[in-house]
């Protein structure tokens, strides 16, 4: 990924949530500036404050974090703009950005779980949720699918490495570029999965971690999932 700048800033919509605290935890440890979108720009900031508080006290890190509406953060962002919301929100969200969308890329996180049963998905008519949002919004705005099968408890524990790779597709290959770029910045590896409908596959997987993760047979939990090589190979 050496070839693709490091983003100057990240905007996180949904980013007061464990997911969304997570990653931007991560990203701005990592020196990049990051933007909470959320309904309420004062609870936002709030959360913003107390994670540069975290990052100063515990690691010594100037964090660069910011809060704002969520209107306001993805007009702020250069151009990568994550969406963490649930999913019962998602559509609605996306189809009150989609004018700040303009001109910058979509890296939807989003998986959707059936209400009530964590451990099952409800596809979308588009096949995927990526693919739902590619849709909506229209072929100009590049949807990104990833971050998907990392967990929120996983990306807010900073003093272990993200134990996972991380798999992103979509239809623009620049645009799965930079968003591989950004997560690499995190520290992980991020692999090209294919065009939006691999989406299909990639959150499915999520709920059969969940299912793993909670199950009395399975001596740990938070588990993620890896890309490995044959044996003996680096």
């Amino acid at each position: 990924m050496n070839e693709v700048s490091r983003p100057n800033n990240v905007a996180i919509i949904g980013g007061t949530g464990p997911q969304g605290k997570g990653l931007a935890l991560r990203l701005a440890k990592a020196g990049v500036s990051v933007i909470l979108g959320s309904r309420s720009a004062e609870k936002a900031q709030q959360c913003a404050e107390s994670l540069m508080t975290q990052l100063q006290s515990e690691y010594g890190v100037k964090a660069d974090i910011a809060g704002m509406t969520m209107v306001d953060a993805t007009q702020a962002a250069d151009d990568l703009v994550i969406l963490s919301v649930p999913y019962s929100g998602h559509d609605e969200t996306l189809s009150a950005l989609a004018p700040q969308l303009v001109g910058k890329t979509l890296v939807d996180i989003v998986v959707p779980l059936t209400p009530g049963n964590p451990k099952s998905v409800t596809m979308p008519p588009e096949g995927s949720v990526t693919e739902a949002a590619q849709a909506l919004l229209g072929d100009e705005i590049p949807v990104v699918g990833a971050l998907h099968n990392v967990s929120a408890i996983t990306l807010n524990d900073l003093g272990r490495e993200i134990n996972c790779d991380i798999l992103v597709c979509g239809n623009d290959l620049t645009a799965k570029k930079r968003t591989m770029a950004m997560i690499e910045i995190m520290g992980t590896k991020a692999y090209n999965a294919g065009l939006a409908d691999s989406a299909r596959c990639i959150e499915a997987i999520t709920p059969i971690l969940i299912r793993l993760n909670i199950s009395k047979d399975v001596p740990f939990s938070h588990a993620g999932i890896r890309i490995c090589p044959p044996t003996g190979e680096h």
